[in-house]
């Protein structure tokens, strides 16, 4: 491991949070709150805060500002409507500002959301390149990553990986992959709900849109699920495998089981029926299951 990458480790720390409702597109007239939920997420003690969304170093600058010392990453930034020139220029200026404070996070999205959508590995590949082309160096880019091939471009071409949507045994292989050096930080899903019944329907109503995708549900087959998993909204199988719901000794177990399978983070996204609020109660909840 390099000392670039373990700063970044030590930067982003064990936990952070996955958000779509910081993503500023959400809603403009929201900017100070989201402000404020960041300088506080800070406080809690969570090293890096994750946006949602195509987003971009644009949506990151006001959090960092707002902010010490946590770190902002996009998740992701889609290769498809960002040019890789202004994503270096985005990323230089916020360096320069505030080092070490924006981790950009890329992915290739999927095709029932891109049009013109072909070829995702090869222009993952050209969209590098051109970062490499604008003086954009390796330590501060990182790739939303499931299969095999896109795991290499992380491990060779970037400070790691932040696979999405993932279980415990996917990230033991994302490990084993990338070898000891890389970042490895999956995001997780967790319902703060005891009850059996509704966490998972709170979950199996986020969950549905992306069973829609092939990229999820292709990686879901090779991680031994099977087609009946990944119809109806998911079964209770897929659902207890990729949410942690319970009490929070149950929870806390569920997290804990990702860094025993080799992640260095785990950028925690909390689901409940209205995702467009900023749950900052379940927030300071998840903070203290943590400690």
């Amino acid at each position: 491991m390099n000392d670039a990458t373990a700063s970044l480790k030590e930067s982003v720390g064990r936990y952070g949070v996955w958000s779509a409702a910081l993503h500023a597109d959400t809603d403009p007239g929201r900017g100070r709150e989201r402000a404020e939920a960041v300088a506080e997420l800070e406080r809690l003690g969570f090293g890096a805060v994750w946006l949602g969304g195509n987003t971009s170093a644009q949506d990151a600058a006001p959090l960092i500002e707002a902010t010490e010392r946590i770190v902002v990453g996009t998740s992701i930034q889609s290769v498809w409507e960002h040019r890789a020139s202004e994503a270096a220029a985005g990323f230089a200026e916020l360096e320069v500002a505030r080092p070490g404070r924006f981790l950009l996070g890329l992915g290739v999205s999927h095709g029932p959301r891109v049009e013109g959508y072909s070829r995702p590995y090869s222009t993952m590949v050209g969209y590098l390149d051109d970062l490499d082309k604008a003086g954009m160096r390796t330590g501060h880019r990182v790739l939303a990553a499931l299969g095999p091939k896109m795991l290499d471009l992380s491990r060779d071409r970037a400070a790691g990986a932040i696979p999405y949507l993932v279980t415990p045994e996917h990230t033991a292989q994302a490990r084993e992959r990338l070898g000891e050096g890389p970042l490895l930080a999956p995001e997780f899903k967790v319902v703060l709900d005891s009850d059996p019944s509704r966490a998972r329907a709170t979950a199996r109503a986020y969950l549905g849109r992306y069973l829609e995708l092939p990229n999820y549900t292709r990686n879901f087959l090779n991680l031994g699920f099977t087609d009946a998993d990944v119809a109806d909204g998911g079964s209770d199988r897929l659902i207890d495998a990729v949410f942690a719901w319970g009490d929070e000794n149950t929870i806390r177990a569920r997290v804990d089981a990702f860094h025993a399978a080799g992640a260095d983070h785990v950028a925690l996204q909390l689901v409940e029926d209205d995702m467009t609020r900023l749950p900052r109660e379940g927030w300071r909840k998840l903070a203290s299951l943590l400690t």
